[in-house]
């Protein structure tokens, strides 16, 4: 069963396969950062948020970083994995960041967890 990218249906079943996931053995590098995401599609905003390695729904307050991207580059970046689209996006000028951008560029460099990469395979099987 596929879930539209974004749709509440979506996060609700992000957070479940999350939950059944247990510990995702974040590195230590991810473990403490906060960034909130606005995705934007035409006049539509989701809020979102990468809360020490895994996406949210909704925004934390305090972030001291927020990306805003549109739509179909988020897809390809959280659900796809195109590590190229991130530093496409952000040299095109769609990815705009306010705020602490050195949050952002630590991202870069951590690899993610085996477990995390397992969690990511299951959320792009159920994404549409």
């Amino acid at each position: 069963m596929s879930v539209e990218f974004l749709s509440d249906d979506w996060f609700a079943k992000v957070e479940e396969l999350r939950a059944a996931a247990g510990d995702l053995e974040v590195p230590a590098q991810l473990a403490d950062l906060q960034l909130n995401l606005t995705v934007t599609d035409g006049s539509d905003e989701v809020n979102m948020a990468l809360n020490g390695g895994n996406l949210e729904r909704g925004s934390i307050d305090g972030a001291s970083t927020t990306l805003i991207v549109p739509k179909d580059l988020a897809y390809k970046l959280f659900i796809e994995q195109d590590q190229s689209a991130a530093m496409q996006g952000f040299m095109s000028g769609q990815i705009k960041v306010e705020g602490d951008m050195s949050k952002m560029m630590a991202m870069q460099s951590v690899q993610p967890s085996a477990k995390q990469n397992e969690l990511t395979a299951k959320i792009a099987e159920i994404t549409a």
